[in-house]
């Protein structure tokens, strides 16, 4: 086996990754170049709590919401 530097083949090794690399770059520049961006609106999210809930009535929706079910889970996992 030869050994690529001796015999002239990196010349070629370099070659190529120097037109992967710009192969790459002209299509980052075609992409940014032709695609149109739009601006868009910032959301604002309303972070004041208006209401709590105590513990007892958490209990009582979540027991609320399985009664609600149609599938009932099993007692054991097989």
């Amino acid at each position: 086996m030869q050994n690529p530097f001796e015999s002239g083949h990196i010349k070629n090794y370099i070659l190529l990754y120097a037109s992967v690399v710009a192969t790459m770059i002209l299509f980052f520049i075609a992409s940014t170049l032709f695609n149109d961006v739009k601006t868009m609106d910032k959301k604002v999210f309303n972070s004041e709590v208006s209401e709590t809930l105590h513990v007892e009535n958490k209990k009582d929706v979540a027991e609320e919401k399985s009664e609600q079910t149609k599938f009932k889970l099993l007692d054991k996992a097989y």
